[in-house]
């Protein structure tokens, strides 16, 4: 058995199908992902996230020290609740991985992806050495991520007045104490919604409390086509440390400006920016029948280019969408299925946005 969240149990009762994910028993699905999947785009879903990993930065130079431990700037964070995503870089630029920071008032919170926990927490804590600040695990805490456009309303039928209230005056981006609990209006699906860090105890509670008004339980399988069709990276196929945010379609994460600002990663990123980037992060989209899948080869002119690095069947726009890392300039592309190459459209992600298809050619 793995580690497992506040939730576990709660996920056995509900006949979840449970998977390892990165050494957690995590659910993948409560019976159909296509159906939950269809139920955050029309009305809201519970993730149980509790798997990712809460730190918070404290002391006198947290600010100092995460303006050189990131490639955005916190300096922009002018105020508690307000929040960013963000890359964290090695030296030659790639990506150690992506993730939020907030901040709060004694300082700053990140969420990090829990199969990099590791080797992430070494690596901020061997940057931190010649700065006066403290990086504090919260094991403590769990997450859940209400999603769809009736998030907000089924999450303000089960929390109290001043919670509420709270709710309904954050914008997107932005996060609030209610006691201890710390919502923002974050996620990664593409709908409107809410991420909410609290206490184990308290998820348990407020997971039962949600399910009774309506919201579905929804599993990792769903999870991961909504933020396909959102066009947001998974970290470890879309990205890791062998490509630059230049080339994972999140280059606007990169903070150049202030230009005294030095930050790891920043002397390879502008050597790269001068030169031109060499491959790029693209969407694809298949409407003939069949599924696009990861590591697919993909052509152009009778030569390989590239490859998928995430694809999925569109339960919302019933075909076929992938990103694919592509050698550029390109021409008409294909992507080998099998043995077999298939036309298709590259076009600029997001695919999907609050339920709509929004993607557009890429030329």
């Amino acid at each position: 058995m793995g580690l497992t969240t506040p939730i576990y149990s709660l996920h056995v009762e509900a006949g979840a199908k449970l998977v390892d994910f990165s050494g957690w028993d995590m659910p993948v699905h409560y019976g159909s992902q296509i159906e939950e999947h269809h139920f955050v785009r029309s009305d809201a879903g519970v993730f149980d996230v509790s798997h990712m990993t809460v730190t918070d930065i404290e002391g006198p130079d947290c600010e100092g020290y995460l303006r050189r431990l990131l490639a955005n700037d916190v300096a922009r964070l002018t105020e508690p609740g307000k929040a960013l995503y963000t890359a964290m870089l090695n030296e030659e630029g790639g990506i150690l991985d992506d993730l939020i920071v907030y901040r709060i008032p004694d300082g700053y919170r990140l969420v990090v992806n829990c199969a990099t926990r590791e080797k992430d927490l070494n690596w901020m804590r061997a940057q931190a050495e010649s700065f006066d600040c403290n990086i504090v695990e919260k094991p403590e805490l769990a997450i859940l991520a209400v999603q769809g456009p009736r998030a907000m309303d089924k999450v303000g039928q089960v929390v109290d007045k001043e919670t509420a209230k709270l709710i309904d005056t954050l914008k997107p981006f932005e996060a609030g104490h209610a006691g201890d609990w710390f919502l923002g209006k974050t996620g990664y699906t593409g709908e409107r919604g809410l991420e909410i860090i609290l206490p184990g105890d308290d998820a348990v509670s407020l997971w039962g409390k949600l399910i009774d008004v309506g919201v579905k339980p929804i599993g990792l399988g769903a999870r991961d086509t909504l933020r396909l069709e959102a066009g947001l990276n998974l970290y470890g196929s879309d990205m890791d440390e062998s490509v630059t945010p230049l080339e994972s379609n999140i280059g606007w994460t990169v903070a150049f400006e202030p230009a005294d600002r030095w930050f790891i990663g920043r002397n390879a990123l502008e050597k790269q920016r001068e030169k031109g980037v060499e491959r790029e992060l693209t969407g694809l989209v298949m409407t003939e029948r069949g599924v696009l899948r990861g590591h697919y080869p993909v052509w152009s002119d009778n030569q390989e280019i590239g490859e998928v690095t995430s694809g999925a069947f569109s339960p919302t726009l019933q075909h076929a969408i992938a990103l694919a890392r592509i050698r550029v300039p390109a021409g008409n592309l294909e992507v080998e299925i099998r043995g077999k190459r298939v036309p298709v459209e590259m076009v600029k992600p997001p695919f999907v946005r609050n339920g709509k298809q929004v993607y557009k050619p890429a030329r």
